[in-house]
């Protein structure tokens, strides 16, 4: 009996191993970039209670403080992108959302500069969301590659914000 228990055991213990293996990167899941990404939205998330509950926090302190973090040449898109964003848009929030730079309009996110090195991808990204005006027919686009900021990309950008944010 007592054998029986002791292959019981290393069964179970066997099977949680396959089962923990079976989450690595490799298998289909959540990466560590994404799972990153989660726990800094729980903590904004968190941190906007907090504020609802006297404390305001100051979303652009938080926002500048995430692009100081990134590495060359996301920092400088993101810096640049920021300035674009507050000129075209003031009425716009900025705040952080899932740790990346955002600009909301009545607390939903409208666009949001998502660094290369956030997901290790191999351009920087500015997204909209259903809250930007950026309809037009039966599609559209929503994310917008960057890899630099030409004067024509620039004025895309500003064009792209007002509009989204009308």
């Amino acid at each position: 009996m007592a054998t029986k228990t002791a292959s019981t055991k290393t069964a179970s213990t066997n099977t949680a191993s396959a089962g923990a293996a079976a989450h690595d990167e490799s298998a289909e899941g959540f990466t560590a970039e994404e799972r990153a990404a989660m726990k800094e939205r729980a903590k904004e998330v968190k941190a906007a209670r907090r504020g609802a509950r006297g404390g305001k926090a100051d979303g652009e302190a938080e926002l500048l403080a995430k692009v100081a973090e990134m590495a060359e040449p996301d920092r400088v898109l993101a810096e640049r992108v920021h300035a674009l964003v507050r000129a075209a848009a003031p009425e716009l929030t900025p705040k952080t959302w899932y740790g990346m730079p955002a600009y909301a309009r009545d607390g939903k996110v409208v666009c949001f500069f998502q660094s290369a090195g956030k997901f290790k991808a191999r351009y920087a990204t500015l997204g909209f969301n259903d809250a930007a005006h950026l309809d037009d027919g039966a599609m559209w686009p929503t994310a917008f590659a960057l890899t630099e900021l030409t004067a024509a990309v620039e004025e895309r950008i500003t064009e792209l914000v007002t509009r989204a944010a009308g």
